[in-house]
């Protein structure tokens, strides 16, 4: 059955096809959101796993979600409120710990127990990543240009990054190559001593990527996590009233409100082309709609090598999309609890409790970590970020009950035997008894445990690998070459299909700008 025909089809209803649903309808076109799930959001959903108990149950926390989108759409007036994550506590294998606090001076007394040296230094640290996050963030709104490209307004791209690069100056020209290039853990040698602190901030440039913590181009994802905000507080984490998937439900209210429609349900098997165009989407009941547009926010490999046959790309573009590098890394563990875990570091009920803990005592812990998932196996002591998000909005849990949110490194894709329930199993018991060490009463508290693996996120999200940035976020895959060179700015060798997702420039995280800006792109917009 072939149905009406509209502007527009967007494939997914992950965030970033959600925000560029958003644009193309309040530009006037009329648009379908097509999501093969039950719930919208891909990876940024809120279910209730367990009754009672709500979970963000792959993305958890936001940051990077660009300000402008939430100005354009008027995302608070549509359920947007994001609730301040303000601590991270790091147990240490001693019984001590280290505290990052949201108040200054308290956090420099913290520091100065630990190292005096790196007291002094971390004013001087934020400073000049503040500065590299604002000399990316202008590119992070650019549609990237082609370098081999004559076309005027490739050449006017190349001027205007160029122009950027020039006005940095040498000394943070210099600095921003060195984090582009470094590992994070080389990096933060030239500023710190005190190895957990090194360990705890080195952390953010392993999250969703196969790197550790010493592997060069780290200190990039280490950047990419240093350039988020909350109502304008810089390096700000917070978390979603609600969870995540409030944060897609907002986005979607958003696009309703400009007349798109959006259907649950609905899984695309085959993008139409005819004659080198689109002309709809095939879905898998067997209906069909037609559009002269198509905008898929799934990854590069579920857009160009499965949603269309190969036979309608050039045999570069096939080529180059085959050898994207996904590589899943990162595992979820969400636990149902009967009462709030005690830190061994920190005992009893506290403002600690409201923030993040880091299970990152120290580099080299990170790295062992790391030489587990390189020879094919889950970390046996891994790396952890964990959240109780009923400590900061009580309504995810019933009362007196809290949820835990627990992201982990490493769990890679292609394990050695493959990912089995035993296997699945087995890494849960491995963050549970890790976490354990520093959180004596934990095994008691756990009335549920769900346990994801890259595999699991990918049968049930679609991401390819269980990759969370739709495609690692390494220097020979951003900018220009991402997804591969000469077809970055969202525009596919067939006319009329485009993609936004976060395969795209800039890439990961709850971003949402690769979907403005692919909207941007289709509205001609420079």
């Amino acid at each position: 059955m072939t149905t009406s025909r509209y502007d527009a089809i967007l494939i997914g209803g992950g965030h970033n096809g959600l925000v560029a649903a958003a644009y193309l309808a309040r530009a006037g076109r009329k648009v379908l959101v097509l999501e093969k799930r039950p719930v919208l959001g891909g990876a940024a959903v809120t279910e209730e796993i367990f009754p009672g108990f709500k979970f963000s149950v792959f993305s958890y926390v936001v940051s990077l979600l660009r300000p402008e989108i939430i100005r354009d759409l008027d995302l608070p007036r549509h359920g947007l409120q994001i609730l301040p994550l303000e601590s991270t506590v790091t147990p240490l294998e001693n019984g001590d710990y280290l505290g990052s606090w949201a108040d200054p001076d308290e956090n420099r007394r913290e520091l100065c127990r630990h190292s005096p040296r790196d007291a002094e230094a971390m004013s001087q640290f934020g400073r000049l990543m503040q500065h590299m996050a604002m000399a990316v963030k202008p590119i992070l709104g650019m549609m990237p240009p082609d370098p081999t490209s004559l076309a005027p307004s490739d050449l006017a791209g190349m001027l205007k990054l160029g122009n950027h690069f020039r006005s940095l100056g040498p000394d943070r020209f210099h600095a921003l190559f060195k984090l582009m290039t470094m590992s994070s853990a080389d990096y933060l040698d030239e500023w710190y001593e005190f190895d957990p602190l090194k360990a705890t901030k080195s952390a953010s440039g392993i999250i969703g990527t196969f790197l550790g913590p010493r592997s060069p181009g780290s200190a990039y994802v280490l950047l990419h996590h240093y350039m988020g905000e909350i109502d304008g507080a810089f390096r700000a984490w917070g978390f979603q009233k609600g969870g995540t998937g409030a944060i897609s439900e907002a986005i979607a209210g958003a696009a309703r409100g400009h007349g798109a429609e959006i259907r649950t349900d609905a899984g695309v098997a085959q993008v139409v082309v005819r004659s080198g165009r689109v002309t709809g989407v095939a879905l898998e009941n067997g209906d069909e709609i037609e559009a002269p547009m198509v905008i898929s926010g799934l990854d590069p490999r579920r857009t160009l090598l499965q949603l269309v046959e190969e036979k309608e790309l050039p045999g570069d573009v096939v080529d180059a999309v085959k050898r994207f590098k996904f590589r899943g890394s990162s595992g979820k563990v969400n636990l149902a609890l009967d009462g709030l875990p005690d830190l061994h570091c920190l005992p009893g009920a506290g403002p600690h409790l409201k923030g993040a803990i880091s299970i990152s005592p120290s580099l080299d812990y990170l790295e062992r970590a790391y030489d587990d998932a390189k020879y094919g196996e889950f970390s046996r002591h891994p790396y952890m970020d964990v959240v109780i998000p009923s400590m900061i909005d009580p309504g995810m849990a019933p009362p007196g009950k809290h949820v835990m949110s627990i992201f982990v490194q490493y769990a890679p894709y292609n394990l050695n035997g493959g990912w089995n329930n035993d296997r699945r199993e087995a890494f849960g018991d491995a963050v549970v008894n890790t976490l354990a060490r520093y959180m004596p009463n934990l095994k008691d508290r756990i009335l549920y445990r769900q346990v994801l693996t890259p595999a699991d996120i990918e049968r049930i999200t679609g991401l390819s690998e269980g990759n969370i940035f739709q495609g690692e976020l390494a220097l020979h895959q951003l900018f220009f070459l991402r997804p591969v060179p000469a077809w970055a700015k969202y525009r596919t060798p067939i006319r009329g299909y485009w993609q936004c997702g976060a395969g795209t420039h800039p890439g990961g995280g709850i971003m949402g700008a690769s979907g403005h800006l692919a909207a941007r792109a289709i509205l001609g917009e420079r």
